[in-house]
């Protein structure tokens, strides 16, 4: 496989210090930091599937088991990840089923060891929602009508907004400022964004929505469904401000007669907690070509980090280009087509 990136020209000091961090974190090392925050564990120790951060499954003394969240170093301050714990406790406060990071005998659920921030959550189990499943996803509108409903009364202080200059401009500046491209494809990649990117500022620029605190990245991998036909909500690590629309656009998707069903029986349950706003059902396309460009973009600001070059090797070949190349252009056609109506 051919290989275009340049890893100097890809390296940044935050990156790099948090890749040789990781490198560092030993088993021994987690299961004292545990040990010290007041869990007993009994040994068992073993990694689950996350990128951003590195999370493992950790046994206990009384043969139970939770789940450790090792945050990725010099991403997050004390104050980001502070209040994506505060979002949680109000959520729990109002019944909403959300897995949320365990406090301490001294009320603490951001914990210290050497140069690791981490946090601990209960073990959940469940399965992936069924998308095509009408009252599934009436379930899920509904707990996302709840959750918003709680947003209304919060606001964030030191989490980013979902906004076209964060996601597109910024992320696509920096995949051509770091030669991440094939030289053949990046002046291909620079004229279809240059002519994208003005678009969705557009159609983001006409709806006049308003911003609330969001779960951010919200999709069906972040629910667990339970036993109970409970949608389990986890993995806030992403939370921002922006429209109700970004907790909701990504369970919407296929052909267009497809999507209008989905997003029928997702507003139907949302609308029995809180008023949708039908004007944000313009931002859906918009919304998803900005995760596809970030995407990128965020791949390539880990690449350093062995974890995403062995879950992403397809990233340094032509044919991911090629393909993303691609995606940008179906989605630029997709701003062009009348809205899913409601």
């Amino acid at each position: 496989m051919a290989t275009f990136i340049d890893e100097k020209e890809l390296s940044d000091p935050e990156g790099r210090a948090a890749t040789l961090a990781f490198q560092s974190l030993s088993p021994v090392q987690i299961l004292d930091a545990i040990d010290d925050a007041g869990w007993r564990t009994d040994g068992r120790v073993s990694a689950l599937n996350s990128y951003e951060n590195r999370v493992y499954s950790i046994g206990l003394e009384d043969g139970s088991s939770l789940v450790a969240k090792f945050y990725r170093p010099e991403r997050w301050t004390d104050a980001t990840i502070e209040e994506e714990h505060r979002f949680c406790d109000a959520l729990l406060a109002r019944d909403l089923p959300v897995i949320a990071p365990l406090k301490d005998a001294h009320g603490c659920s951001l914990h210290r060891s050497g140069a690791f921030r981490f946090s601990l959550f209960p073990r959940a189990g469940g399965r992936p929602p069924e998308l095509d499943n009408a009252e599934q996803l009436a379930v899920i509108g509904r707990t996302i009508g709840r959750l918003h409903l709680v947003s209304d009364t919060l606001q964030f202080n030191h989490r980013p907004f979902i906004d076209v200059s964060r996601l597109g401009d910024e992320c696509a500046d920096y995949l051509l400022d770091a030669n991440v491209l094939p030289s053949e494809q990046a002046h291909i990649y620079e004229s279809v964004v240059d002519d994208l990117l003005p678009e969705v500022h557009a159609c983001v620029d006409e709806v006049d929505y308003r911003e609330i605190c969001l779960h951010g990245d919200f999709h069906p991998g972040n629910i667990l469904w339970g036993g109970d036909d409970t949608p389990h909500l986890l993995d806030f690590d992403d939370i921002a401000t922006g429209p109700a629309m970004q907790d909701l656009w990504m369970f919407i998707s296929g052909d267009r007669q497809y999507a209008q069903a989905r997003l029928a029986d997702l507003l139907d349950g949302y609308n029995e907690f809180r008023q949708f706003d039908t004007r944000e059902i313009a931002l859906i396309e918009p919304l998803r070509t900005l995760r596809i460009i970030h995407y990128a973009a965020w791949i390539a600001r880990r690449w350093e980090d062995p974890a995403f070059r062995l879950a992403f090797p397809f990233f340094a070949s032509a044919r991911f280009w090629d393909e993303h190349i691609q995606s940008l252009r179906e989605q630029r056609a997709a701003l062009d087509e009348p809205y899913l109506a409601y």
